[in-house]
């Protein structure tokens, strides 16, 4: 929107979370806290999505990416004051300012789409959005006049006896017209418990000077809960994760048991996939359809093919083509390519290996820095030495080659097509095609 800009505060320690990294750097369903906040607003396309910072400010900035412009606050001296840091960034900006919080990653931009739509139909010079809740304890009351437009917002302390019993309450969250948020904020003072400028003292000094402000409730309480502890945290994890199952499973995934999957918020998964319970699906995860992961695999940052089966293991940073079979208890690290059809078994690990199609890896072994070809068989116990202690070497092994089992290969080596290596080869020396090599070293033989 071309006349909207945000301001998420994410200025605080955070001193109940018990941690030097700041509260909303902790993650939620594979991102921060903050990201969930400013990938939200970024949803509304405003002109300017701004970041307030100030607690190891530098750490926020580098941890959150997207189209974000950060200000920095010096010094936290309340809502208010941080909001006022905003006002040079938008000296030329006219419209909606919406005021977020960094602690809050359960919002929907369709929440917020409301809230704008209301405050713009309503003409307010204000809106807030409110939820009601059963017991209003510690939170501030949403005062209404008979017309339903709020005359203020009454922190609990402050509260007359009828007040107290009120369960309208203030979210924080609320959108301004810009020219009378500015004049406001430099009307604030600090005359009360904690000395600081409140921002919720805004709604009444606009009712005073003749404006209306608006309210929007909203049923869905969940969407509104700012996280300030670790339980905090766990029920917000809790929440989203759910509300993510439930996304894939209205896409036509199959999740055997969602109470116990954990999938991250930017993962994608193809239709008619299975997943079974106790599996972990993070980052930038993509899987294709018809795919079977679990039970109790960990997929980070991968590329999944159609119709590939994964059991019981972890896959990190890697591709996987699509009718390929992982597992169970294989190990692929980083810069693992595997094309189609390809089989990896039980206890094999796989680091920065590319396998091409066919090519089979079935049992209790180490490929590190290998190129393998079509078609080629790996026998059991298989190690490709790649370090020598200095350097990592690299082991080529070519198109349909069958390497024996418990075979040891000297980096840096090539392995022609067609060639074979005896059991318990110890392969120093490159290998021409349609070869056999045995022995310890391993030597041609007719």
């Amino acid at each position: 929107m071309a006349n909207l800009a945000t301001i998420t505060l994410a200025a605080g320690k955070g001193t109940r979370m018990k941690s030097s990294l700041p509260k909303v750097l902790h993650q939620v369903a594979g991102k921060s806290m903050v990201q969930h906040v400013v990938d939200t607003a970024g949803q509304l396309t405003p002109q300017h999505n701004l970041v307030i910072v100030g607690y190891k400010a530098d750490q926020v900035k580098a941890d959150t990416d997207g189209k974000i412009e950060f200000v920095k606050q010096e010094q936290q001296l309340g809502t208010g004051h941080a909001v006022m840091q905003a006002k040079e960034e938008l000296i030329d900006f006219s419209g909606v300012v919406l005021v977020l919080y960094g602690d809050t990653p359960l919002l929907t931009s369709e929440t917020l789409q409301q809230l704008i739509e209301q405050h713009q139909t309503e003409e307010a010079a204000a809106t807030i959005l409110t939820t009601k809740v059963d017991d209003p304890t510690g939170y501030g009351r949403i005062v209404r006049d008979q017309s339903d437009y709020v005359t203020k917002i009454v922190e609990e302390k402050d509260t007359t006896a009828e007040e107290a019993k009120i369960n309208e309450i203030n979210t924080g969250i609320c959108c301004f017209e810009s020219d009378l948020l500015w004049d406001c904020l430099a009307k604030l003072d600090t005359d009360n418990a904690q000395g600081e400028y409140y921002l919720t003292d805004v709604p009444e000094i606009l009712v005073d000077q003749g404006h209306s402000v608006s309210a929007l409730s909203i049923s869905d309480t969940q969407q509104t809960i700012g996280v300030n502890t670790r339980k905090h945290l766990a029920e917000a994890e809790q929440i989203l994760r759910q509300r993510i199952c439930n996304y894939h499973l209205e896409n036509g995934v199959t999740i055997i048991d969602p109470a116990n999957t954990y999938i991250d918020s930017e993962v994608e998964i193809g239709q008619d996939s299975i997943i079974y319970p106790f599996t972990f699906l993070e980052g930038k995860t993509k899987l294709g359809s018809e795919v079977i992961i679990g039970p109790q695999t960990r997929i980070i940052d991968s590329m999944i093919g159609n119709q590939v089966e994964i059991k019981s293991s972890t896959i990190i940073d890697s591709q996987i083509g699509e009718r390929s079979e992982v597992g169970p208890y294989a190990y692929l690290r980083p810069g693992s390519k595997l094309s189609s059809e390809v089989k990896v078994g039980d206890f094999v690990e796989i680091k920065k290996s590319e396998i091409a199609k066919g090519a089979k890896v079935p049992h209790l072994s180490y490929i590190g820095d290998a190129l393998i070809g079509q078609n080629t068989n790996i026998g059991a116990g298989t190690i490709t030495a790649n370090y020598d202690g200095q350097q990592k070497h690299r082991t080529v092994i070519g198109d349909n080659v069958f390497i024996g089992s418990d075979s040891t290969l000297i980096a840096p080596l090539r392995i022609g097509d067609q060639a074979i290596t005896g059991a318990g080869a110890v392969v120093t020396k490159d290998v021409e095609a349609d070869s056999l090599v045995l022995g310890v070293p391993a030597e041609p033989r007719d």
